[in-house]
């Protein structure tokens, strides 16, 4: 989700649009340019490439017209842009034309850092558009999606969403978009399970919830497929190692602790201290230490360390899904 500083206004002189997420930044440019066609409809919209951009171009683009008609003027990879744009861009923001909004699009780091600064410093309407790598932003980004439509989703929802359709922003939003127009009322883990059945159940989350909970049978069949269709190994060993540490770390808490003081000492979210609470009946401490160890072997095969990388995986599952009844009489 792209976050705003300065002016809120969309058609203020210049945006600086700053990140590598390719979908933020196509929001940002496309808000602009609604809002500009909202106050002028036959609004003109250059949407130019780093290259593109030669010097005295955006002089030419920013000229005068006998029409006074309203432009948006969009570079992209402004980081790129030659040493000749660059002064010709400081120039025109330092004394912006009337009815013209600039949009520079700049993937943010060392390079082209003085138009960076140049532009904050001319105080521009900035966007963040951060690349989201970390599961916990994707799980913002959906929770996001769907407060921005007046709906409510389960927090059991929105994490099986992420875990069902992976890293891809534009997938997430598309599949937020749907059950939106297709759901009423709160969107549920059940509504999720029931649209995205095949990618959900070849989620490397799901082979390790399955593993953890004992389940070796559908532990497996979730791996084969998952396997089938492309999940890489190495993110369904980080699976399984993320449920076997959060057994572990839930175990060794102190016990009547509240969620919520046990979601911030274990950094889990309260609904996965849940979660977990009721995966770790059958674990034993010993249980956990096998399970880590056996896991860590898979990693090691998936790795390079074996020549079969799908066999390690089924050991390790099995041997989770083992550890998992090590507690029980």
């Amino acid at each position: 989700m792209a976050r705003k500083t300065a002016t809120d206004d969309p058609l203020a002189p210049l945006t600086l649009a700053v990140g590598q997420e390719d979908l933020l930044l196509d929001r940002a440019v496309r808000e602009v340019v609604t809002a500009a066609r909202a106050a002028d409809a036959d609004t003109d919209v250059r949407d130019l490439t780093s290259d593109q951009l030669q010097p005295g171009t955006l002089a030419e683009l920013t000229s005068p017209s006998l029409f006074s008609e309203r432009k948006v003027v969009i570079v992209r990879n402004a980081q790129d842009l030659s040493a000749d744009s660059v002064k010709d861009v400081k120039g025109y923001i330092g004394a912006p034309v009337e009815e013209i909004t600039l949009v520079l699009l700049h993937a943010g780091g060392a390079k082209g850092k003085g138009l960076l600064d140049a532009a904050r410093k001319a105080g521009a309407r900035e966007v963040a558009c951060p690349k989201m790598t970390k599961p916990a932003d994707r799980l913002a980004f959906v929770r996001s999606e769907f407060r921005a439509t007046g709906r409510s989703a389960t927090p059991e929802a929105c994490q099986a969403l992420v875990d069902a359709i992976g890293s891809d922003l534009r997938e997430l939003a598309s599949a937020c978009t749907q059950l939106v127009a297709d759901i009423e009322g709160t969107i549920d883990e059940a509504v999720v399970a029931r649209y995205y059945t095949g990618r959900a159940e070849a989620s490397s989350f799901t082979v390790a919830d399955r593993a953890v909970e004992g389940r070796a049978a559908e532990a497996l069949e979730a791996l084969r497929w998952a396997m089938s269709t492309g999940v890489a190994p190495v993110l369904i060993t980080s699976a399984l190692a993320q449920g076997v540490r959060a057994i572990g770390k839930l175990a060794s808490a102190p016990r009547g602790a509240r969620p919520g003081d046990l979601a911030r000492d274990l950094g889990m979210p309260p609904w996965k201290i849940d979660r977990v609470r009721q995966q770790m009946r059958g674990w034993s401490a010993d249980g956990v230490a096998v399970a880590l160890k056996a896991v860590a072997a898979a990693d090691a095969g998936v790795k390079g360390g074996g020549d079969d990388p799908e066999y390690a995986l089924e050991k390790a599952v099995v041997a989770v899904a083992r550890a998992a009844r090590s507690g029980r009489a």
